[in-house]
């Protein structure tokens, strides 16, 4: 594996430093006042981010994306990872899912979407499945030539903001050794379509301006035109989506620890205390140091694992892998960096507030981290079971 970065890496890092530093730090204390982001705001970052090529960089170059390779696209996340969650999202990286678009299907959604025209979200998570997909009970059964969706989905990201929704719903039921196994199919479907309802999701503690919503479909009647994918395979799409996700996750998680660890570092180097400042003190520098070794750890195992899905050799463990140490990173560098500001961090007039809230749902989100362990321990012992 080769550690050093090309001209294109150093100059995509520098470009979106930049950008987080000139066009998402400013708004980040009137997002968390406010718990929203303006519409001329969100326009103005999207405009600006596809000027600078930013924008569904994730996509390759032939549909209109960026066409990034995923070690490049982890160190773009990880800069925008530094600002808030509200802010940096609008700097879409549409779902690879879209890439199964067919046909009408790509001039409809895809295309729009890579050009920053239409904003998707994905539908997996129910109030009764989480982790565990397989057990989701929103149904789409077909009537002819027509899919009729019955259930409801919660904690959706961004749907508020979204023009269409990708849902994963349970499309009929097979047999396996381990007993009944349900089938999923994944669709289009537009915000607007009859017999389907948005409404607010729950107030949370992390990300706020970043909102989650519930989807309630009612006999919601859409054409068999609108499966993405073959149908009774959505499990193999979601599968894919979930492990470059989790890949996702583990970047921004970097950034935030640059730049708690960076606030750390300058108070410890400026703030005087017994007529030395505070950094030179055992229990705060040693603070550091910890922080550092886990940083660059958690680094090492997110590039690694980019790098293998580079070389089409990633798996979910490798996935699994930078996702429990990146987000388990982040929350102890996020809590020991408010540690080392003593009172100050847990005031809002600096972000370290909101990184140590923000860290919380890292382990949470995109699969827990006990998911997480149990990918990883299935893998280590599949091969000594057969």
């Amino acid at each position: 594996m080769d550690f050093s970065i090309s001209e294109e890496q150093a100059l995509i890092i520098e470009t979106a430093k930049r950008f987080v530093e000139e066009e998402l730090y400013p708004y980040e204390a009137e997002v968390e006042k406010s718990g929203e982001v303006r519409p001329d705001l969100i326009k103005q970052i999207r405009e600006r981010s596809l000027e600078l090529g930013l924008y569904a960089a994730s996509m390759p170059e032939q549909l209109g994306g960026g066409g990034l390779d995923a070690l490049s696209m982890c160190m773009l996340d990880r800069e925008l990872g530094r600002a808030s969650m509200a802010l940096h999202y609008i700097v879409a990286r549409p779902s690879n899912i879209l890439q199964a678009c067919v046909d009408e299907q790509r001039d409809k959604y895809l295309y729009p979407t890579i050009r920053g025209e239409k904003v998707d979200c994905l539908a997996m998570t129910e109030p009764g499945a989480g982790s565990d997909v397989r057990s989701m009970s929103c149904k789409a059964h077909r009537e002819g030539d027509d899919f009729v969706i019955n259930g409801t989905k919660h904690f959706i990201s961004h749907a508020d903001l979204a023009d269409f929704v990708i849902l994963f719903a349970a499309t009929g039921e097979e047999q396996t050794a381990h007993g009944p196994r349900k089938k999923i199919t994944s669709f289009l479907i537009d915000m607007d379509t009859p017999g389907f309802s948005m409404r607010d999701g729950y107030d949370n503690v992390s990300h706020r301006g970043y909102h989650n919503s519930i989807l309630e479909f009612d006999n919601c009647r859409v054409s068999a035109s609108q499966v993405l994918g073959e149908v009774d395979e959505g499990f193999d799409v979601a599968n894919e989506w979930l492990a470059a996700t989790r890949l996702q996750v583990a970047a921004l998680c970097l950034g935030r620890c640059d730049r708690a660890i960076e606030l750390a570092a300058d108070y410890a180097a400026t703030r005087k205390q017994f007529g030395q400042t505070i950094g030179k003190f055992q229990g705060t520098g040693f603070k550091l140091a910890d922080m550092e070794v886990r940083r660059r750890s958690a680094e090492l195992l997110t590039y690694q694992c980019a790098w293998k899905l580079d070389q089409g050799k990633m798996t979910d463990m490798d996935a699994a892998i930078a996702k429990l140490a990146a987000s388990e990173t982040l929350a102890f560098i996020a809590d020991e960096a408010l540690q080392i500001h003593g009172g100050m961090g847990l005031m809002s007039d600096l972000p370290l507030e909101r990184i140590w809230r923000d860290a919380r749902i890292e382990r949470i989100w995109e699969g827990t981290s006990e998911i997480q362990r149990l990918i990883i321990s299935r893998a280590m012992l599949r091969p000594l079971e057969d």
